[in-house]
């Protein structure tokens, strides 16, 4: 271990406290959080984490799109930080800890790291990323992929949600809330970045292991496909003169999931969203929409098989229109081998049981990956649930994460 003490210092009913403490801001009945981005609730956690760090004495700093950036100095001021985080907004029935435990298990590291004394020769930072969720405004990881340049700023400010409300006009309010905040500028540099994170499904619970070391993201296609049919008399068009779009949409993603089959079970596909039109049961189908969510962490294996969708309905229509858009590609992400490399010893001096692991969910590391090096931790989390408001983690692996993330930290912090 690079700074024994570190992982000493990490206090874990401290840090359960600062989760069932920001679990208040947006609860639900069902013990989760409704705290979507730039809703007061979402605004009023960005206080309680200034007023924490406030406390520590850790300078605070926001960049335009409003990512919330807290920094304890190292001894080269002037160095490229090293960075962990993650978000804090949810969604409209989410739990506690997605997102939340990699903002606070942050904050954890800095706070033992300042209640033993210890220098690092970098800063060490943690961030809260804006609107990871995605569930008011469109796209997910706004916040982060406005940073390192993938999305644009301006586009952004110009997205609405359901109600007509638009990111330039909630925005400002989130902008202010922190009095005496410093101006951070989009894509300053960063040493290394390293995200704690639930793993959102049930391989580590399955596997009985505690620490997820993450390789890499899966990549993912996404596709909305239409299919056009004609409406008729269920009673009295005979099959022969049917154009029936429910039958050739039926058929189509029948044989998607022949193609898509994976012994493995390492491939992810998913039929999201299936509407028929008029929707009468009276009357034939004219026309069915779908989409598709396809992920693999192999970019031949997602370009060759994401490229037979349009073959797979060609063979499958019937003889009808239809007609198919991508709507979504992100490529797999391999993250940085020396920062995975780090993670991974330092999970191994503290005797926990380890397996690498790849993430099936989009995570800001994705985005951060492309600007410096980058990786991810997991910890289980009861029966794979998320984005659920039964949502669990324990008290032990929450700590446990963080006491390797505050190894890894400041290893790379003094490299």
């Amino acid at each position: 271990m690079t700074e024994k003490s570190i992982s000493n210092a990490i206090n874990q009913n401290r840090l359960w406290e600062r989760h069932m403490e920001l679990a208040k801001i947006g609860a639900t009945l069902k013990g989760g959080v409704n705290r979507e981005a730039f809703t007061k609730e979402e605004i009023q956690a960005r206080k309680l984490l200034a007023k924490w760090t406030k406390n520590r004495g850790f300078s605070c700093s926001i960049d335009p799109i409003g990512n919330l950036f807290f920094r304890r100095e190292g001894k080269d001021p002037n160095a490229d930080p090293v960075v962990t985080g993650s978000h804090i907004d949810s969604q409209p029935t989410g739990g506690k800890f997605d997102g939340a435990y990699g903002v606070l298990a942050g904050l954890e590291v800095l706070e033992s790291a300042e209640d033993i004394g210890v220098e690092t020769n970098r800063p060490l930072e943690f961030v809260a990323w804006t609107n990871e969720e995605g569930g008011r405004f469109q796209p997910a990881t706004m916040g982060s992929g406005v940073y390192v340049g993938a999305m644009d700023f301006d586009q952004m400010l110009d997205v609405s949600d359901k109600n007509g409300v638009k990111v330039g006009d909630v925005l400002p309010e989130a902008l202010n809330a922190i009095p005496g905040a410093n101006k951070r500028n989009f894509g300053s540099p960063m040493a290394a970045y390293i995200e704690a994170h639930i793993e959102q499904g049930p391989i580590l619970e399955k596997q009985d292991k505690t620490i997820g070391v993450v390789t890499g993201i899966q990549g993912c296609r996404w596709f909305a496909i239409d299919v056009f049919g004609s409406e008729a008399h269920a009673g009295s068009t005979p099959f022969a003169l049917r154009k029936d779009a429910f039958k050739a949409a039926h058929s189509m993603i029948n044989n998607m999931y022949k193609i898509f089959r994976d012994d493995e079970d390492i491939l992810r596909f998913t039929i999201g969203r299936f509407e028929v039109l008029p929707n009468s049961p009276n009357t034939i189908p004219g026309k069915v929409f779908f989409t598709v969510d396809f992920r693999h962490p192999n970019a031949e294996i997602l370009n060759n098989l994401g490229d037979q969708i349009e073959t797979i309905c060609e063979k499958n229509s019937h003889g009808l229109k239809f007609k198919i858009n991508e709507t979504y590609t992100v490529p797999p992400t391999i993250f940085d081998r020396n920062v995975v490399g780090t993670i991974r010893e330092s999970a191994n001096a503290h005797n926990f049981s380890v397996m690498d692991i790849t993430s099936g969910a989009l995570h800001d590391a994705k985005y951060m990956n492309d600007i410096c090096p980058s990786g991810m931790i997991f910890i289980p989390c009861e029966g794979g649930l998320s984005h659920n408001e039964l949502e669990a983690a324990q008290s032990e692996d929450i700590a446990a994460g963080t006491r390797v993330l505050a190894e890894t930290m400041l290893s790379l912090a003094n490299q």
